[in-house]
């Protein structure tokens, strides 16, 4: 029996009964568009992780008041925070030689108003320093100034979105706004950022530290952003960093130093692990469809009793009738397969323009994966009903026509 003559009857046998063949094929491919397509969602969102923590800046450290410790007894608690950041902490910083730039960080919200205007927004309050570190742009004047960080200066720079909805079309440059009881004076305009780890920073107005712990009324910091000279420099400076804050805190260690790298690398496994989990549960559905396969087929088989009693009268063999089986199985899970792809194609498309900014990036191994799995699938399910073709006796078969 010709390749040619066994690929002829197996695409007569499909196109025969197109309502069975329709539903295998469905079962098939909705498995495989649930592999690709879970699998894409979930390196799309390690990818989007990995952007936010990049956009935060290169080379970061981000020193937090309190140590994370387990202090005993069941459930774990936090440990105590003996006291507070200072901005004279962050100041103390510069000392190491693997440190390139420290920003201290104040946050708080509070009202801010021009005119008949106001809105409330989120307040930072920083240094010069927090433009570079935080790889932030201008679009229209200039950030706060560089000098003497116990200087409370009356000037603040506006986030893109802030200018917009408190100065409309207007230029901002040098009008002054009341943030809270005190007037400042807008010298600069951010460029339009979005988002950052759950933080708009569109939405901001950056003042200088000194002004931000006056408005707030406290010394306390909300955090210490650190950029080390490169990349090599990253595991040095949190030494320094911890032995630094240690001997100003009379011994105690009692903040905690974390690495953007190590951060994101954390971020990154749980990721992956995740992607691997559902791309798994994915797969499950493919299991599902090859039992269909199965089933149909060997009902098929029974409707099909006469014609596989007249093959085996003219001369084929128990291992062509297998062959015959195998290959119609094989052939629906690769038509099913090729309709999966399409439909993952398709949705991936749709997911793109309702959600441009999502980096919906297909794994190199998703489709080759989910291919192989259902072609292995449809095979290994179709076992069954081929060998139960295969030993029919021909004449029994004949008889029940």
């Amino acid at each position: 029996m010709r390749a040619a003559d066994v690929i002829g009857f197996c695409r007569r046998a499909v196109s025969g009964y197109p309502l069975r063949s329709c539903l295998m094929l469905l079962a098939m491919a909705i498995g495989v568009a649930s592999v690709v397509m879970l699998s894409t969602l979930g390196e799309g969102t390690r990818r989007y992780v990995s952007r936010q923590f990049s956009s935060l800046g290169t080379h970061l450290l981000i020193v937090l008041p309190g140590r994370s410790e387990t202090t005993g007894g069941p459930p774990p608690m936090m440990g105590q925070t003996p006291r507070d950041l200072t901005v004279q902490d962050a100041m103390a910083l510069t000392r190491s030689t693997a440190v390139r730039r420290v920003a201290p960080i104040v946050v708080g919200s509070a009202p801010v108003s021009v005119g008949s205007r106001q809105r409330e927004i989120t307040i930072l309050g920083s240094t010069a320093e927090l433009l570079p570190i935080r790889n932030l742009a201008l679009s229209l004047g200039r950030f706060i100034p560089a000098g003497d960080v116990s200087r409370a200066e009356a000037v603040c720079v506006l986030g893109h979105k802030a200018r917009n909805e408190l100065f409309g079309n207007r230029s901002p440059l040098g009008r002054f706004v009341r943030i809270g009881e005190r007037r400042f004076r807008v010298i600069g305009v951010l460029t339009r950022k979005g988002q950052s780890l759950g933080v708009d920073i569109s939405d901001v107005a950056i003042i200088p530290v000194a002004s931000a712990t006056a408005l707030f009324n406290t010394e306390s910091l909300f955090r210490i952003l650190v950029q080390a000279r490169n990349r090599d420099a990253i595991s040095r400076a949190k030494r320094n960093l911890q032995e630094i804050i240690r001997d100003r805190h009379e011994g105690e260690d009692d903040v905690t130093v974390i690495t953007q790298d190590a951060l994101l690398a954390t971020f990154d496994r749980i990721l992956r692990t995740l992607t691997l989990a559902v791309a798994g549960i994915a797969a499950i559905s493919l299991a599902v469809a090859g039992i269909l396969i199965m089933n149909v087929m060997l009902i098929a088989i029974s409707q099909r009793t006469a014609e596989i009693g007249l093959l085996k009268a003219v001369g084929a063999t128990r291992g062509q009738v297998l062959i015959l089986f195998l290959v119609e199985s094989t052939l629906l899970s690769l038509l099913g397969t090729a309709v999966g792809l399409l439909l993952s194609t398709a949705g991936l498309l749709v997911l793109r323009q309702m959600f441009p900014e999502f980096p919906l990036a297909v794994p190199w191994w998703s489709p080759a994966a989910a291919a192989a799995t259902a072609v292995a699938t449809g095979t290994l399910f179709g076992m069954l009903p081929a060998r139960r073709a295969a030993q029919l006796d021909p004449v029994t078969a004949l008889a029940e026509k």
